[in-house]
């Protein structure tokens, strides 16, 4: 099982946690019994969402289900936007910044320029403007970024990840633990996803985290990790290419991150050298003045001539144009790319096809 638990219990806010756990039923009970709407529409939309909050991963895994449909369908991209400096409905292009769209939103649309990208608060408006696009651009799946407690979207396919190192069963409402609504919740999704998994798990780990999620019969479960790729520059036209072999082991690397689980990040940052100086900052992060002059004065400080700054991909969308960088840092500042990979089993791909290639069957017979 896992060896490290990230869930920090908070036993002395339980009247908190169950004034919040009585609204947050309530909330779903209305949901259920329909006297708050709920909206379905007219083209496939894939929810990718968890229970808790915090970083469980949507973005890789948003991103995986972009690679795996761009080539047959129009995908779009809705996410609200965390974060940003801007509101209501924004559909993403070139001259976007994360400032605009979010770090995330910006991150997908500078990977894939060929899909479209929105954000909105409101998930029912933000549909609703896309499938109001011209037909040549009019998308025909969306895929809802952390969106499973919007309940006013009926999603086609709902998919919920939860982080190998903060199971959702082991986990309590907020604010005692880190989840959004009681586990009972789960029972909403089609397809559930552990993720960061480490690599050597065994078999009977799968087994037992299955058992106990008690799930139903139709809903299905996977497992995946990230993987790690190969080192790319921030500003690609200041910076060399640099590959992981170009590093020595006595490099200083100043490993700066502004995501919620950094861990994985340092303990791959260690492996390209010996003297991996961590700094982290809170999730979804805003680089400062303040900020940069402490970050300024640590990489001053690192005396090698091979010395680095090492950033998350998701950090390296808000650093991209931050108007405080220095301009020395563009020639010396990398990011490490992620992606995930599916442990045991390749069904997922099949699942997702055959729910858009039924979805459309459906539609048309109707």
């Amino acid at each position: 099982m896992p060896t490290e638990n990230n869930i920090k219990i908070h036993p002395l806010l339980a009247p908190l946690s169950f004034l919040y756990g009585i609204e947050v039923r309530l909330c779903n009970q209305l949901f259920d019994w329909k006297i708050l709407p709920s909206e379905s529409y007219p083209v496939p939309i894939i929810s990718i969402g968890n229970l808790a909050v915090g970083g469980t991963g949507k973005t890789p895994h948003t991103e995986y289900i972009i690679r795996l449909l761009k080539s047959k369908y129009k995908v779009a991209v809705l996410s609200r936007g965390y974060k940003r400096k801007t509101s209501g409905f924004i559909l993403a292009d070139k001259r976007s910044t994360s400032l605009d769209i979010g770090d995330e939103p910006y991150q997908m649309k500078r990977k894939f320029p060929d899909i479209l990208v929105a954000v909105d608060a409101d998930r029912r408006q933000g549909i609703s403007k896309l499938l109001a696009l011209p037909e040549g651009q009019r998308p025909e799946i969306i895929l809802l970024d952390d969106a499973f407690q919007h309940r006013y979207v009926t999603p086609s396919l709902s998919i919920v990840l939860t982080d190998y190192h903060r199971l959702f069963y082991n986990d309590k409402l907020l604010p005692v633990g880190q989840l959004r609504e009681p586990i009972c919740g789960i029972r909403r999704s089609d397809m559930v996803i552990v993720t960061k998994c480490e690599e050597d798990m065994k078999p009977i780990e799968y087994r037992i985290i299955e058992e106990n999620m008690k799930l139903l019969a139709h809903q299905s479960i996977h497992f995946t990790h990230i993987a790690y790729g190969e080192i790319e520059p921030v500003f690609a036209s200041k910076a060399k290419p640099l590959s992981r072999n170009n590093i020595q082991k006595e490099d200083d690397l100043l490993a700066l991150s502004g995501i919620t689980s950094p861990n994985g990040f340092i303990k791959e940052a260690r492996k390209l050298s010996n003297k991996v100086v961590p700094l982290t900052f809170p999730d979804h992060h805003a680089f400062n003045k303040s900020d940069i002059r402490r970050i300024k004065n640590i990489f001053d400080n690192m005396a090698s001539s091979g010395k680095r700054i090492l950033t998350t991909e998701k950090d390296a969308s808000r650093l991209f144009d931050n108007p405080h960088i220095p301009e020395e840092w563009k020639m010396c500042m990398y990011y490490l790319p992620i992606t995930i990979e599916f442990c045991l089993d390749k069904n997922f791909d099949d699942e997702i096809c055959k729910h858009v290639i039924a979805f459309n069957k459906d539609k048309f017979l109707r």
